[in-house]
């Protein structure tokens, strides 16, 4: 967190105080003050009271001069700070998360990022000490800087702005149970209108794409008195917005009843039933990485030790021969402890029990086995020369996987990037800079083995894989690489979505609407790119679905095909070092 003063003769806030001179000096304003309040005469009973004097406008003063050599930092713990506030005291407070806060936490699906439990701590910049508060989601001080309302998980309480802990005990307002009348249909129209108005104000075109953005208001306003739920309304707004025929054009949220999810348990398996017995058969376990609570699949965890070809007979005591279907006796247990007796045969005689700890959502198994026999495929087929990796959205995720599967792989003699089904996001930039690094010379050291500089850079050909799911940054991603010339794109012309947007703006019941507001265009200024057309491949393959039903991927196969005739002719191998220098002045 840092300060800058505005104006040139603002003191210092953080300036060096000296312990003696300091404080005399203080004592000595203390001094005069009380002296001053002294001589003050006795205001007479029968007086009449001044006529108040109107206050004066308060005028900023910013010295532009110099300013970046004003600006001072306070000696906190480093981390994520938000909802940062000053008082007039001379009190900073804020929330801070740190790198330790997001391990082990759980709060995902009952808050946002920006309403994460926190700690709330304030910095006094009179003795230059942070004091800790405690922990709260948020909070907010009133304007007269003398009340604080903090939000504690779904709870709200309003106390005194703290000097230490806060205590917020007797001071709870529970909002579960408070009436209010809400007329919705005022509600309604006035989301209407503000979402028409936001579009109208922060759409990148001025011109609307040419669209009558009046005649498209009055059109559907014409059918607001027919709006009976929030799902009318984001209905309507939705095809308000979908007249300007673009991507990134989002509506949604908003006040309705919340249905709660029973979490159906899933063990990461495939099964079969065996028609005599009705035990079922574990067909296939699907791997994981069990060091991540996201992709960790149960049957693999340590002291399971079940294999395909074994059978559950019986699942928290219930026998499975009992049920209609496996998952009946799994229902609510996802996250939970669960006891399943196993067999290697169909049969009680000789089984064990172990316990497991089921999972609410294998798609993310079924992805990292899609991945890793991909990456075998293209291994098997290449002899070991070809690298693969699959890059699923570009943000923290995709970001996560092209780093996890692109630098153990850095040495391949070519490369195939995969961005099929790439969801999007903001971090393309960051893989394409990582991809085109170009190598200036290599290094060695005593023992080892030629490196190149700078570090972690690949030499080979490599081609991209897209299709028509490759979306909004996933659609520039390839646009990047083609125009950067690193390589064939292999397969469908993708989404074409790329007009980007920001954070929603506050909506009256908490819905939340999306404004396409920054477009691109080519580099030479002669046209908008991509939007509403997306990338086209330079070899077109459409996978067959029967086919891809089976497990053929004839696009996979087609870049293969072009990577290994591109190696024929791009391979680069390092070269052994020159002979070793002599630098004896003799010779």
């Amino acid at each position: 967190i840092y300060l800058v003063t505005l104006a040139k003769d603002t003191a210092n806030p953080l300036a060096p105080k000296s312990d003696e001179v300091g404080k005399a000096a203080e004592k000595r304003e203390k001094e005069k003050a009380k002296e001053a309040e002294e001589k003050k005469p006795e205001a007479s009973p029968r007086a009449e009271k001044p006529q108040e004097k109107s206050k004066k406008p308060v005028v900023v003063k910013i010295d532009t001069d110099g300013i970046q050599n004003r600006i001072v930092g306070l000696e906190i713990t480093p981390g994520n700070y938000r909802n940062i506030r000053m008082l007039d005291d001379g009190r900073i407070f804020y929330l801070r998360r740190t790198a330790g806060d997001e391990v082990g936490e759980d709060d995902e699906e009952l808050f946002q990022d920006k309403d994460k439990k926190s700690h709330l701590c304030a910095y006094n910049l009179d003795d230059r000490k942070e004091t800790v508060l405690g922990d709260a989601n948020n909070y907010q001080i009133t304007f007269d800087g003398k009340k604080m309302l903090v939000k504690i998980k779904k709870d709200y309480a309003i106390i005194d702005v703290p000097k230490d802990k806060i205590e917020t005990k007797d001071h709870e307002h529970k909002i579960e149970g408070l009436d209010m009348q809400l007329d919705r249909r005022a509600e309604w129209q006035q989301i209407y209108f503000e979402c028409w108005r936001q579009m109208r104000d922060f759409f990148f075109s001025p011109t609307m794409d040419g669209v009558d953005w009046k005649a498209m208001r009055d059109k559907y306003a014409a059918l607001l008195p027919f709006v009976n739920h929030r799902n009318d309304l984001t209905y309507l707004l939705g095809e308000l917005i979908g007249e300007l025929n673009i991507g990134h054009a989002y509506v949604g949220g908003g006040e309705r009843p919340d249905t709660p999810r029973i979490k159906l348990g899933l063990l990461g398996a495939e099964f079969s039933r065996d028609p005599t017995t009705r035990a079922y058969r574990i067909e296939r376990i699907l791997p994981g990485e069990n060091w991540d609570k996201k992709t960790r699949s149960p049957f693999t965890e340590i002291g399971v030790n079940v294999k395909p070809g074994d059978y559950i007979l019986a699942i928290n005591n219930t026998p499975v021969s009992s049920l209609a279907n496996l998952y009946d006796a799994l229902i609510g247990t996802a996250g939970k402890q669960v006891i399943l007796r196993v067999n290697s045969k169909p049969t009680d005689a000789g089984a064990r029990d172990v316990a497991v700890v089921p999972t609410e959502d294998e798609a993310p198994l079924y992805y990292f086995d899609w991945v890793q026999k991909n990456i075998d495929y293209v291994t098997k087929k290449t002899g070991g020369q070809v690298g693969y990796l699959h890059i699923p959205d570009m943000g923290q995720p995709g970001l996560n996987e092209f780093t996890k599967l692109y630098f153990p792989q850095i040495r391949k003699h070519a490369l195939i990037v995969d961005v099929r089904g790439n969801g999007g996001g903001f971090v393309s930039p960051l893989v394409i800079e990582r991809l085109r690094r170009a190598l200036v010379m290599i290094g060695i050291a005593r023992n080892g083995m030629p490196q190149t500089d700078p570090s972690q850079t690949f030499t080979g050909p490599m081609v991209t894989l897209i299709n028509e799911f490759s979306a909004s940054d996933g659609d520039i991603f390839p646009y990047r690489f083609k125009a950067l010339g690193l390589g064939k794109l292999i397969g469908k012309r993708t989404w074409g979505g790329v007009t980007g947007i920001r954070e929603s703006l506050p909506l009256a019941d908490g819905g939340q609407f999306f404004k396409p507001e920054f477009a691109i265009y080519s580099k030479d200024g002669q046209q908008w790119i991509v939007e509403g057309r997306g990338v086209d491949p330079d070899i077109i393959v459409d996978n067959d679905p029967g086919k891809e039903f089976k497990g053929e991927d004839q696009q996979l196969d087609r870049a293969i095909q072009e990577i290994q005739d591109d190696l024929k002719t791009k391979r680069f191998d390092l070269p052994s070092p020159p002979p070793w220098p002599n630098r004896n002045p003799t010779g």
